[in-house]
């Protein structure tokens, strides 16, 4: 997933962290890299993985990721299987 701060200024750790602990409970995260986009800005991709049975969805992680405060918006940018 693509996760846009909502201003450049935003502490990327501390948002990381954030989001770290709104993972839902069935998914697991493997990652969380800076990605630098223009004039300074700069993305959070997050990596997760979640078992694929239980009607589970990568929606529920994106609707999770995105209540975190300081988060302009969250694009899940490729879902594949294991």
């Amino acid at each position: 997933m693509k996760v846009m701060p909502e201003s450049a200024d935003l502490d990327l750790k501390k948002l990381a962290e954030d989001i770290k602990k709104a993972i839902p409970s069935f998914a697991r995260l493997h990652a969380i890299q800076e990605m630098p986009i223009a004039f300074g800005l700069k993305a959070l991709i997050v990596v997760t993985i979640m078992d694929d049975k239980g009607g589970r969805s990568p929606e529920e992680i994106e609707t999770a990721v995105g209540q975190v405060p300081g988060v302009e918006s969250v694009e899940v940018e490729e879902v594949g299987l294991l």
